[in-house]
């Protein structure tokens, strides 16, 4: 990483910015002694703006200062009450709250590992995940203890409303590095099997941090609003960029769209941190419109179709940004507003450092316009699944999984996942291509098209159509729309309008559950 670029971004975005002495050099030497990792971030902010809000969520708030007593605290707890100790896999099945945050701080300052456990899974999954992360420890919220009903009777585990107790009567005593840092374990999306997990990278620098915030304008002291599921790879990811920021990460324990925008605008939070599907919600909310603070609404995690990307600027303003990228490649690229605007549905562009190429199923490079395999390239890459599996790698470029092409302008524009491509009659179709058809109707809410067995053509199309309350719209009407747009063979044979589609706890569609058993 170009070292000029990060102290420019940085100074741009006033992270590097003067302070006093005194706390400036604290907090570059607990940078020095723990890393750029979560800790190792929370103690840099705590020793240079201790009494700085660090995490608000419905029931308590606590500044920096708080945090790294209560994590020290913990830590130690947990380490002579609850035997945890370096190299350890405890799981976390939590919705976010700053019990979470302060659970994960503690795990990893131990040398531990926090393997983070989606709150959507099924309990013969929740049961898998223990057993394939051979967890020996699981804190979960009281909410989730009828997903426990399958987890082996002897895998200790301990109500995170009990924490505060364990807090309250631990030593507050400073904890040393360990001898190999501590790490968080992302769990994939468990849509097409049993989840897997994921070791995410620490962080070498602040190199990471200028990258994304080059591309995306967050400032130090950023107020985020975090709707994203913290166990998400999107929600960590703004939970990291906060507290490199010194910032204040905002939450709700679940997402309800009135309740995350009456928060935003109660907290003055400038920044908003989603999934796509949380957007559709916030729209149809009763109170939907500006809030005046802010400034960045910023997406990942799955598909942000082009209507909805227009239909939530023209509510909202031109705050939204759309990145790109995967639990196992970190980032991609980046979709500014003026970008999604131009060019609706598009993915936009590699921000510094990072690399995106277009390939063949031999590993040729595409020409512009072409689809092929999407690869990835930059300083987050993953460092493999915890079962000792990786993905497929061309030279330093990651496999995404996913199919894309670039546009003449280098823009980025993603066609679907490699295993979601439709051959029909010998013709390649692209059910995201269709969807984004679909989508601009006016009467319909959401839709997924997949492929399903055709005795003639080997593939044909189907679509999934949610609409609006009290709208109408038939079949035919949706195959001539289509018709009217794209290719012949691209048009659904089959139309299916449902209530509502079933997604999983990060909004992602899960497409096996479309089809009947």
């Amino acid at each position: 990483m170009d070292a000029g670029f990060v102290l420019r971004t940085l100074a741009r975005r006033k992270v590097l910015h003067p302070g006093a002495p005194g706390r400036v050099v604290r907090q570059l030497n607990a940078l020095r002694r723990w890393g750029f990792g979560l800790y190792g971030e929370m103690r840099s902010a705590a020793a240079r703006d201790p009494g700085k809000q660090a995490i608000v969520d419905e029931h308590r708030a606590v500044t920096y200062g708080e945090l790294d007593l209560r994590v020290r605290r913990l830590a130690n707890g947990l380490r002579v009450e609850l035997g945890v100790r370096p190299g350890d896999r405890v799981g976390l099945l939590c919705e976010n709250s700053v019990t979470m945050i302060e659970s994960m701080m503690a795990i990893v300052a131990l040398g531990a590992q926090a393997v983070l456990v989606n709150t959507g899974l099924g309990n013969a999954q929740v049961e898998a995940v223990a057993h394939d992360q051979g967890l020996q420890l699981l804190l979960h919220d009281e909410t989730f203890l009828g997903m426990l009903a399958a987890v082996p009777a002897g895998l200790p585990r301990q109500s995170t409303e009990r924490l505060e107790e364990l807090i309250g009567r631990a030593p507050s005593d400073e904890l040393a590095p360990p001898e190999q840092p501590g790490s968080i374990v992302v769990l994939t999306s468990g849509t097409t099997g049993a989840p897997k997990g994921a070791r995410r990278r620490n962080p070498a620098g602040l190199g990471p941090l200028a990258t994304v915030v080059s591309r995306i304008p967050l400032n130090a002291g950023e107020r985020m609003f975090v709707a994203a599921p913290l166990f998400h790879t999107w929600g960590l990811a703004a939970l990291q960029l906060c507290l490199a920021l010194r910032g204040t990460i905002v939450l709700n324990r679940r997402f309800a769209p009135a309740t995350a925008l009456a928060s935003v605008r109660a907290q003055g939070c400038t920044s908003l941190f989603a999934v796509p599907v949380m957007l559709q919600r916030i729209l149809e909310a009763p109170d939907a419109g500006p809030a005046p603070s802010l400034k960045v609404v910023a997406v990942s995690g799955s598909a942000l179709t082009g209507p909805l990307a227009t239909r939530f600027m023209d509510a909202f303003g031109d705050v939204l940004y759309n990145l790109y990228g995967s639990t196992e490649a970190s980032w991609a690229s980046i979709a500014v507003p003026a970008e999604l605007r131009a060019a609706p549905g598009t993915a936009g562009r590699p921000p510094h450092g990072t690399r995106v190429a277009i390939l063949s199923s031999a590993g040729a490079p595409q020409p512009t316009g072409a689809v092929g395999r999407i690869f990835v390239g930059n300083d987050m890459l993953f460092e493999g699944y915890t079962n000792g599996t990786g993905r497929e790698y061309h030279g330093d470029l990651i496999a995404t999984g996913d199919l894309g092409h670039l546009d003449p302008d280098g823009l980025l524009f993603v066609d679907g996942r490699e295993d979601d491509m439709v051959i029909s009659g010998g013709e390649n179709v692209y059910p995201a291509s269709v969807e984004d058809v679909i989508a601009e109707l006016p009467q319909v809410r959401e839709v997924a098209v997949a492929g399903v067995p055709d005795p003639e053509f080997g593939q044909r199309l189907a679509a999934w159509i949610a609409l609006h309350p009290g709208e109408a719209v038939d079949a035919d009407a949706v195959r001539e729309y289509v018709r009217h747009r794209l290719a012949r063979f691209s048009v659904p044979r089959d139309v299916y309008f449902v209530p509502a589609l079933p997604r999983n706890a990060t909004g992602k569609i899960v497409r096996r559950q479309l089809f009947p058993s």
